[in-house]
């Protein structure tokens, strides 16, 4: 049994060289092959699709930010008015309050008037008598 006997450089570098040629000859093959074409061609429709999805998504979303933002300025808008509309009615109330505060004061001056008048005119007639 004979014993390793390791490969000098010459051996190396023509084993390395060989080794070369085998890749570049495989290469070559692969380039020469009817169907790589058509493999590229399918391939780049692909990525084309995909672009074009992506494209479309993307359109999608700027559509519907739009959206969003159109109806957030809708619902400010709307929460503005309901608020306007709320602030006419209690400004309505506190007039009407004020409004009713003044008519019973007007109504309790009233009542205090004729009671002094009837008071008044009791004791004149008991003066008199």
């Amino acid at each position: 049994m004979s014993g390793y006997k390791s490969p000098d450089v010459h051996e190396r570098r023509s084993s390395a060289a060989a080794a070369k040629k085998a890749m570049l000859e495989k290469h070559r093959a692969a380039t020469e092959d009817p169907g790589l074409a058509e493999r590229r061609t399918k391939a780049m429709a692909v990525v084309e699709a995909r672009k074009s999805r992506e494209a479309e998504r993307r359109e999608a979303q700027e559509a519907r930010k739009e959206e969003l933002a159109k109806q957030a300025a809708r619902d400010a808008e709307l929460a503005l008015e309901e608020k306007r509309e709320a602030e006419k009615a209690e400004a309505l109330i506190a007039a009407e309050k004020v409004e009713r505060a003044a008519a019973l004061a007007a109504e309790q001056k009233a009542a205090r008037d004729a009671r002094y008048a009837a008071r008044k005119a009791a004791q004149k007639g008991r003066r008199k008598g």
